[in-house]
């Protein structure tokens, strides 16, 4: 007996419940975080601004209250949403250096970060439909899309997002955390938080990978709203009228890109990067909510007329 209870603590010791995860910030440049917050600060500060300008616009403008635009508040929600979510940690880890944080908030974040990224998604998606509808049909669009199945279609939306990622936080609650507790960003995932796991974790594997192909499948379904728009634009007969219904799109296009793009790329890498650099995946997992909301404003307050003669005019510039 007095031979076992020395092994028998030193196994004990390797089984004990992970209390605090840590998330890094960039590895190798800890001693210049404070200089890269300014950057980050900046960026943030742009994006909620910009956001919530363009709510503001719309919402005080009649002139604005179109579907497309409807459409375009809840896309700035969503990028509010998904800067908010992530502002907590981001600030923690490269202003203060606090890189600790609970498993629960842990948990919340993720969920947050998720679901707004899924209302995201879905919310581009709608929009390929509206610029369809508006190049496809453009005498009944605003008989189709009415305020009132708007206002419906961002709700069913909104509550599909959040109903499709409520299992995230519980399902990796019933984990168990032992041994591992240093996670791969600034900021909590669902797939980085299960690989910290030391007990069975396929529930989560299989879940995660359903919810991400639900996602790519709104990005699918945008790709096949392109492929019905460029055929209405190749039948117009006018050059000039077909040009200016494709650049209707141009907005869409730029946002959609820039949403896609770095969460594809962080996919991709999670799944199947063997040998994937470090320095890589935590650049592309900041840009990836750090640029959609700050950009979005900006491409549609440039490539948008009427967004930008409102701006200007609330800024009190012609």
């Amino acid at each position: 007996m007095l031979l076992k209870s020395p092994i028998m603590s030193i196994l004990n010791s390797s089984e004990i419940e992970v209390t605090t995860f840590f998330l890094i910030g960039i590895p190798g440049l800890e001693h210049v975080h404070v200089w890269i917050s300014i950057p980050i600060c900046i960026m943030y500060l742009v994006a909620i601004l910009g956001n919530c300008t363009i709510l503001f616009v719309i919402r005080t403008e009649p002139s604005l209250h179109a579907p497309m635009y409807y459409f375009l508040s809840m896309l700035a929600i969503s990028d509010l949403g998904l800067s908010l979510s992530s502002l907590p940690t981001m600030l923690r880890i490269f202003v203060f250096n606090a890189t600790g944080i609970s498993p629960n908030a842990c948990f919340a974040q993720e969920f947050f970060i998720h679901g707004f990224t899924d209302m995201e998604s879905s919310v581009l998606l709608i929009m390929s439909f509206d610029r369809f509808l508006a190049i496809r049909n453009p005498l009944r669009y605003n008989s189709i899309l009415t305020s009132a199945r708007v206002a419906k279609m961002g709700l069913v939306f909104l509550v599909k997002s959040m109903l499709l990622v409520l299992p995230f936080p519980f399902t990796l609650k019933r984990l168990e955390y032992c041994r591992k507790s240093l996670l791969s960003h600034s900021y909590c995932l669902h797939q980085d938080v299960m690989k910290l796991a030391c007990s069975d974790n396929t529930v989560n594997f299989f879940y995660g990978f359903f919810v991400a192909l639900c996602m790519m499948s709104d990005s699918m379904f945008i790709a096949v709203s392109y492929v019905f728009i460029l055929r209405t634009v190749m039948g117009i007969g006018s050059h000039k009228e077909r040009l200016k219904a494709l650049n209707t799109c141009v907005s869409h296009i730029c946002a959609v890109l820039i949403f896609y793009v770095p969460i594809i790329a962080l996919a991709s890498m999670h799944r199947f990067g063997r040998h994937k650099s470090p320095m890589a995946m935590i650049l592309i997992a900041d840009i990836f909510l750090l640029v959609p909301p700050l950009m979005n404003p900006i491409v549609y307050c440039v490539k948008t007329r009427q967004i930008r003669e409102k701006v200007l005019g609330k800024l009190g510039l012609k």
